[in-house]
């Protein structure tokens, strides 16, 4: 993959970091991008070979100009991850219109508008590696995620659809499915549970991973070598998968 040029939303933190550790070993130059341009810019400053751009994936207009601003340095774009994304939860009778809008802009709609804008240059190149960080919540259904669950379902039927559209092009398109990942996320979610129930923080840990045969969270570093796997040559005849990082829950 050495000299390949990767584009990857929410690239400051959690998955998208550790994605861009192990695509950068490889010699991958890097465009990390997110809505925080100061985040992106401190993890940027860690490679070198990488830049910073700030992009809402949900807004067409910033999609583009991030991805002409990542083109004016490296090049035509060979590796997209979709990895921006965020995991609110409410009852369903407490998921209104504005909340369900907004989970499926951030988590679906934004990978539609990125790899609407990536794959011009992966079908004119004959090569090019999609790859979705999807969820466990993309194989099955949790209470209280509707919203959530539906998002990275989804995004799971986006890429086994695009997939056979670009089989002949070069261009592969692959979905990771992991459980509860050792990011940001987990905390956000720790907190919300023990706010509003009887739980402490150590039960509410639990609770996440009680589904995990392992009886641990995933680390994002696990995540990040699928990645990096499915963005390799090796990975060539690998197209439309769901690749599940669960401990066995999946």
């Amino acid at each position: 993959m050495s000299g390949r040029h990767a584009f990857i939303t929410g690239g400051g933190s959690g998955i998208g970091l550790a994605a861009a550790r192990a695509l950068a070993s490889a010699g991958v130059k890097l465009t990390l991008v997110g809505r925080s341009i100061d985040k992106v810019r401190a993890a940027a400053e860690e490679f070198d070979d990488a830049q910073a751009v700030a992009c809402d994936v949900t807004d067409e207009l910033s999609v583009k100009s991030a991805f002409n601003e990542a083109r004016d340095r490296y090049g035509s774009v060979d590796i997209l991850i979709n990895n921006a994304g965020q995991a609110p939860s409410a009852p369903f009778r407490k998921t209104d219109l504005a909340f369900w809008n907004n989970v499926l802009a951030v988590n679906l709609t934004g990978a539609f508008l990125c790899t609407h804008a990536a794959l011009p240059d992966m079908t004119e190149a004959k090569w090019g590696r999609i790859v979705n960080v999807g969820s466990v919540c993309s194989l099955k259904g949790y209470a209280y995620v509707t919203a959530y669950c539906a998002s990275k379902h989804g995004l799971l039927g986006l890429t086994r659809a695009l997939a056979h559209e670009t089989a002949k092009s070069g261009v592969t398109v692959n979905c990771v499915c992991p459980g509860y990942v050792d990011t940001p996320i987990i905390t956000e979610s720790v907190d919300r549970i023990t706010a509003k129930t009887a739980l402490n923080e150590a039960e509410a840990h639990a609770s996440l991973i009680q589904f995990n045969p392992m009886g641990r969270i995933i680390t994002a570093e696990e995540v990040a070598a699928a990645i990096a796997y499915l963005c390799s040559d090796l990975a060539a005849a690998t197209n439309g998968a769901a690749l599940p990082i669960t401990g066995g829950e999946i």
